[in-house]
């Protein structure tokens, strides 16, 4: 296992690169610690898959360092990094059995022969792919080949780390719980570095320990599920994370905290006067839709919205809401009945969260940037 530390990192596909538009990926300083199992999450074109590739050697970074425990690695070639890495459709030989699917990259090392039937049963046991150990894995479903693709990465006891690039992409919807939670159980059984790339926050949150959020080639957060949740540390954390995501409002300064067209947003004393301090005029009010609270009727400083419509999922609903113009989400349990005719609504102070430059301003406390302390 290893601890891998991205040290003032940074890449660009372009041979001179001007400004930040040009990079790929945005210099960072970033660390995996050692036996962890964290998920790299972020949409399309983030950055991720460049970031996952210089980890494994595929590709070079234009600057900065790849520290493996300490020792550079940048000039190092993928196979004598000891890393593992699993792509999104499996690797694997179809002409050869389960068995020497597994058995293959243990053998290409010289290891014994037992202690190659040893590893590859405990593996295949793992993944259970034992009553197919003699089949060719051409005759096998997709999420087979891809349980033989993993196992291929895990087989080797040697690895620094392994790195999966959204490895479940070929799977049916019904499996993929279940090969997530295979792999959270893989981890705990063989303690090994794993870091897993992915655009989904259900997979993110139901494998990893932590979660590295990308955005615009950067990591903006690295926390637990429940810190992305409730302290999204950045205005797009707060969108990307949740079903629906954080309702996210511009906003501009006034005597009681903040407004937008002509309502205006109380804030607690020293929230107010550290909004007031900073200059930028880029200023956003976050409010999750479970935390918005909704009342039966007209209260002393609850906003007056519009209904606009329903989404019954079952177990909750969703209400949007017109709050002078701006569409807001509310999340309303399902014993809980819509109110009829106007809808009165108030965002408590705990969980209203100030943007400014996209980062979480918090009174008494310094926001935060990646894993690492920034003064606005």
């Amino acid at each position: 296992m290893a601890e891998i530390h991205l040290k003032s990192l940074a890449h660009s596909y372009m041979k001179n690169p001007n400004g930040d538009s040009d990079y790929a990926i945005r210099e960072m300083d970033h660390i995996w610690e050692d036996g962890g199992a964290y998920a790299l999450l972020g949409p399309s074109g983030c950055g991720k898959s460049t970031l996952l590739n210089i980890i494994s050697g595929l590709l070079e970074p234009s600057e900065g360092q790849v520290l493996f425990d300490g020792v550079e690695v940048n000039h190092i070639p993928p196979e004598d990094r000891n890393i593992a890495q699993v792509f999104q459709f499996p690797v694997i030989y179809d002409s050869m059995t389960v068995y020497d699917n597994l058995a293959f990259p243990l053998r290409n090392m010289k290891v014994p022969e037992v202690r190659v039937t040893s590893r590859v049963n405990e593996i295949a046991e793992a993944l259970e792919l034992t009553d197919v150990l003699k089949k060719k894995a051409s005759n096998l479903s997709p999420d087979e080949k891809q349980k033989i693709s993993m196992g291929r990465g895990l087989v080797r006891s040697d690895v620094s780390a392994i790195l999966f690039d959204e490895p479940l992409t070929v799977i049916d919807p019904h499996l993929k719980w279940k090969l997530r939670r295979k792999l959270k159980q893989i981890h705990e059984q063989f303690d090994i570095t794993m870091i897993y790339v992915t655009h989904d926050q259900l997979e993110a949150s139901t494998f990893a320990e932590k979660i590295a959020v990308m955005y615009g080639g950067q990591i903006v957060q690295f926390g637990t599920p429940r810190e992305l949740f409730e302290r999204p540390n950045h205005a797009f954390v707060g969108y990307f994370i949740g079903s629906p995501g954080m309702n996210i409002i511009e906003v501009e300064r006034c005597d009681k905290g903040v407004r937008f067209n002509s309502t205006d947003v109380p804030l607690e004393q020293s929230l107010k006067s550290l909004l007031d301090s900073l200059t930028s005029s880029n200023v956003k009010l976050g409010i999750r839709p479970e935390f918005i609270h909704v009342w039966e009727k007209k209260t002393e400083g609850a906003f007056e919205c519009n209904l606009d419509y329903v989404e019954d999922l079952g177990t909750y609903k969703i209400l949007t809401l017109n709050l002078d113009g701006e569409a807001i989400k509310v999340r309303l349990d399902e014993d809980r009945a819509i109110p009829t005719g106007k809808i009165y609504i108030s965002f408590p102070e705990q969980w209203l969260k100030i943007y400014v430059d996209e980062y979480l301003i918090e009174a008494d406390v310094t926001p935060v940037n990646d894993s690492s302390e920034v003064k606005l």
